[in-house]
C-alpha cells in the first residue's frame, strides 16, 4: 500500500520544508509499527526544487485476520482463504487513512514549531494514490475531491493488460493536484480513503463521530456529498449518521451566522412554572393566601395558561396542521397531541440539545405508529426561509421572539410572514410593565437571562401592527394570566389572520372612500411610531426581495 506527496519550491521557500511540516527528516528512512503491520516513511527525492515523501504500508494478512473477528471485518469476504489472499495489503483503504493519523498526527493539526508560517500556508501539492478502490467509479471520485479544491486525474485500473476485453477493476490510480495546505489535504484522505472503499476493518463506535467531525473541520459541513460522505465513513450505521448530520448543520448554522456553534446551540429552558406562579399570586395577595389554606387549588402556573390559551385559539382557527416555531422541550407539541383535531404537528427548533428533550419527552421511540405519524421534529434555524415550513394551517412563536437579536428579527418576520404564510400566526412574548409585580426580579432586569428584550404593550402592538400591514394579515390582541389593571397581563398574544383576497378588496375599497370623504388616509395603528425603525426597514428589503 503506497502513497506519495510532493512538492516544489524556490531558494527562499525550499521543497524540503516538507520534511518540517511532516515532522520527517529527509534523510532518514523511518518505520512505525501499527496494529496490522509496520508503516514506512521515506524520502524518494528531495532538494530545494522539489520533495517527494513516500508512505509505504506493509500490511500483515495474519494479523488483520486474527484482529478482525466476525464476518467481513477487513473487507474480505467471509470465505476461509479470501481472509489471507485478498486486496488489504495493496488498496489504499482504512489501514491507510489510520496509518496517515498515526504517522502524521501533527502535520493534520496543522503544528509545526520549526516551520509555523509554512504551516499555514498552501503549497503546491501532488498526491498520488496507485490503487484506490472506488466503489461508485470515476465520477464519484471527482465529486468528493473537485469540490475541495483538487484538480483530479483518474485512471481506470484494467482487470488484466493482457486481456483488455475483460474490462477495468473497481481500483482506480489517483492524482490529486491543488494548491492547500498540508494539514487540510491529510485530512481530506484520512476520511475519503475509506469512504470510497466504502469498508473500514474496524469496529464503529460513537467516538467515529468525533473523529469524522475533527477531521471534517472546514470543509465537510459544505460539502455537496456531505451525507454520502457520513454515511459511508460511519458504515451506514443510521444512529452514528444521524447524530453526525444534526451537528455539522448546527457547524453550517454557525457559520452562516459568524458565530460559535455553542451560541447557536442554545436550548434555552423555560422559566419555573412555580415561580411565574408566585408572580401570578403577588396580584392578589388575598387569593395568595386563600391557596395555603387547606384544600384550595393552587393557581394554574402561567406557562400553563399560555399553552391553554394558544390551544383554544388553534381551535377556534379550525386548524389541524400546525407549526410550533421554537419547539424548545415539547411542552406545547406534548399538549397538541393529546387533540385529534391537530392531525400534523411539527415541532422547529436550531437546538439539537432541545430537540433530544423533546423527543425523550413526546417518548417518539415507543409512540405508537398512528401517532408518531403525526409528529415531526425538525433542526432549523428562524433567521432563515425554508421551504418545509410552506402550506400549513397555523404557525406558533410561543415566547420566542424575545429570544432573538432585535438586528435579526426582521429575518424572522420574513421567514415566518413573507415565506411560509400560515393562515394563521400566534406570537405571544412577556409584557415588560408586568415585570414590577415579580417580588424577586430587580427593578430593570429581563425576566430570563437570554431575553435580548422585553415590550411593553403598545411597543408589542407597534410591531404587530406593522408586521400585519406588511404583509397582509389581520391582527388582534388578547391577555394571557391575570390582567392587571394597571400595568396589564404578565403575557401579551397576538393573534394574525392571513387576509383573503375578498378582505384585501374590501379594505382597499374602504382606505380609498375615506381618503376621498376626508382628504387625507387615517392611520392605521395608533400606537405606530412616525418613522419605522431601523429592523423596520431592513424587514421591507427583506420583503421585496
Amino acid at each position: 500500500m503506497f502513497l506519495t506527496i510532493n512538492t516544489t519550491g524556490t531558494p527562499e521557500r525550499p521543497a524540503t520544508d516538507l520534511g518540517f511540516l511532516l515532522h520527517k527528516h529527509p534523510d532518514n528512512v523511518q518505520a512505525f509499527s501499527t496494529s496490522y503491520g509496520t508503516a514506512h516513511v521515506l524520502y524518494p527525492e528531495a532538494s530545494v526544487w522539489r520533495c517527494t515523501a513516500a508512505l509505504l504500508l506493509e500490511v500483515d494478512p495474519v494479523a488483520l485476520v486474527r484482529r478482525g473477528k466476525g464476518k467481513g471485518r477487513g473487507g474480505a469476504p467471509d470465505a476461509a482463504l479470501a481472509q489471507y489472499v485478498n486486496d488489504r495489503p495493496y488498496a489504499a483503504s482504512s489501514l491507510l487513512a489510520v496509518a496517515l493519523s498515526r504517522v502524521f498526527s501533527s502535520a493534520m493539526k496543522g503544528r509545526c514549531a520549526a516551520r509555523p508560517e509554512r504551516a499555514g500556508q498552501p503549497l503546491p501539492l501532488r498526491i498520488e494514490v496507485p490503487a484506490l478502490p472506488a466503489r461508485g467509479g470515476s465520477e464519484l471520485v471527482r465529486a468528493l475531491f473537485e469540490p475541495l479544491g483538487w484538480t483530479v486525474t483518474v485512471d481506470a485500473v484494467p482487470l488484466d493488460e493482457r486481456f483488455p476485453e475483460w474490462g477495468d477493476s473497481r481500483y482506480v490510480r489517483l492524482v490529486l493536484e491543488g494548491e492547500l495546505r498540508l494539514a487540510d489535504a491529510l485530512r481530506h484522505l484520512y476520511v475519503l480513503l475509506p469512504v470510497l472503499d466504502d469498508a473500514k476493518h474496524y469496529w464503529v463506535a460513537s467516538d467515529e463521530v468525533d473523529k469524522l467531525l475533527r477531521a471534517g473541520d472546514g470543509w465537510l459541513a459544505e460539502h455537496p456529498e456531505q451525507r454520502l460522505i457520513t454515511s459511508r465513513y460511519l458504515s451506514r450505521r443510521w444512529s452514528l449518521t444521524r447524530a453526525a448530520m444534526e451537528r455539522l448543520e448546527l457547524v453550517r448554522l454557525a457559520e452562516t451566522d459568524d458565530s460559535e456553534v455553542e451560541e447557536i446551540d442554545n436550548a434555552v429552558e423555560e422559566i419555573d412554572d412555580a415561580v411565574e406562579a408566585s408572580a401570578a399570586d403577588a396580584v392578589d395577595k388575598s387569593t395568595a393566601a386563600s391557596d395555603d389554606a387547606e384544600g384550595s387549588d393552587r393557581p394554574v402556573p402561567l406557562a400553563v395558561q399560555r399553552r391553554q390559551a394558544i390551544l383554544e385559539a388553534l381551535r377556534e382557527a379550525g386548524a389541524s396542521r400546525v407549526l410550533d416555531l421554537g419547539c424548545g422541550q415539547g411542552q406545547l407539541v406534548q399538549e397538541m397531541l393529546k387533540d385529534s383535531r391537530f392531525r400534523e404537528i411539527v415541532g422547529v427548533d436550531v437546538s439539537m440539545r432541545a430537540l433530544t428533550t423533546a423527543a425523550r419527552r413526546l417518548k417518539l421511540e415507543r409512540m405508537g405508529e398512528r401517532q408518531a405519524e403525526r409528529v415531526t421534529l425538525l433542526q432549523g434555524s428562524l433567521a432563515y426561509t425554508d421551504t418545509r415550513l410552506k402550506g400549513y394551517d397555523a404557525a406558533v412563536l410561543c415566547e420566542v421572539v424575545e429570544h432573538v437579536d432585535l438586528a435579526r428579527l426582521p429575518a424572522l418576520e420574513y421567514a415566518v410572514f413573507g415565506s411560509a404564510r400560515p393562515g394563521t400566526v400566534l406570537v405571544t412574548t412577556p409584557n415588560a410593565e408586568y415585570n414590577v409585580r415579580w417580588e424577586t426580579l430587580p427593578a430593570g432586569h429581563v425576566r430570563h437571562g437570554d431575553h435580548r428584550f422585553e415590550w411593553t404593550r403598545e411597543e408589542f402592538r407597534g410591531w404587530a401592527g406593522r408586521v400585519a400591514e406588511r404583509h397582509g394579515y389581520e391582527v388582534e390582541f388578547a391577555p394571557v394570566g391575570p390582567d392587571d389593571p394597571e400595568v396589564g397581563p404578565p403575557t401579551q398574544m397576538a393573534t394574525f389572520r392571513l387576509k383573503t383576497l375578498k378582505t384585501l378588496k374590501s379594505s382597499k375599497t374602504l382606505k380609498s372612500s375615506t381618503t376621498s370623504e376626508t382628504g387625507a388616509e387615517s392611520p392605521k395603528n395608533t400606537a405606530r411610531p412616525a418613522e419605522d425603525t431601523p429592523q423596520d426597514a431592513d424587514a421591507k428589503e427583506a420583503n421585496a426581495a
